[in-house]
């Protein structure tokens, strides 16, 4: 058991996607304007990413393994994230409105976000079996969760001081502030 939290805590912390392998920073750039959009973007890909990885795990492991036919792995699981977020469009399209509209171009982009992609191929090449891929599936958007929820309510103490310099406004201030939050979670390097 001690195995699983240390993957969920290694996922959360130390191996977060945005700030040790700087995925999905188009998504945190562009959505962490305001704290309610970024909480809603990272519900989506929550959602998305858990049963995305749900249906490759078995995809692959029920259909693609025993017939030898790996090497159909990225394909099948674009194609598997791909539905997935047409899905979450269309609900939030329906249901929650000011949301779709919020998210915008960003939650198409749900589908090209390498975070997506990169925990359903992770828990295929790292063997996971299958508490640890679903422990793992969770954890990564967490983490996710966890850092744009925190670079969205800095970013907007920030691009509210008017002090500040006109060439830090914007992208170029947001990119420091990444750069700053990556170092401090460089600490907790040694958790795992």
């Amino acid at each position: 058991m001690s195995g699983i939290l240390v993957l969920a805590i290694g996922a959360i912390f130390v191996n977060n996607v945005i700030l040790s392998r700087f995925l999905g920073i188009c998504p945190l750039l562009g959505v962490s304007k305001k704290t309610e959009n970024a909480l809603g973007m990272s519900y989506a890909l929550i959602f998305v990413v858990v049963f995305s990885a749900l249906l490759s795990y078995g995809f692959y492991w029920l259909v693609l393994a025993p017939l030898h036919l790996e090497y159909l792995a990225l394909t099948s699981f674009i194609l598997i994230i791909a539905a997935f977020v047409q899905f979450v469009e269309m609900f939030l399209k329906k249901y929650m409105v000011g949301l779709y509209k919020a998210l915008g171009i960003y939650l198409p982009l749900i589908t090209t976000n390498c975070i997506v992609l990169l925990v359903a191929l992770d828990n295929v090449s790292l063997g996971f079996n299958f508490l640890e891929m679903l422990v793992y599936s969770i954890a990564v958007p967490l983490g996710y969760m966890m850092i744009i929820v925190i670079f969205s309510v800095i970013r907007t103490r920030v691009d509210g001081n008017h002090k500040l310099p006109t060439p830090f406004r914007g992208n170029a201030i947001a990119l420091i502030l990444a750069a700053l939050m990556a170092l401090a979670f460089v600490g907790f390097g040694g958790l795992v």
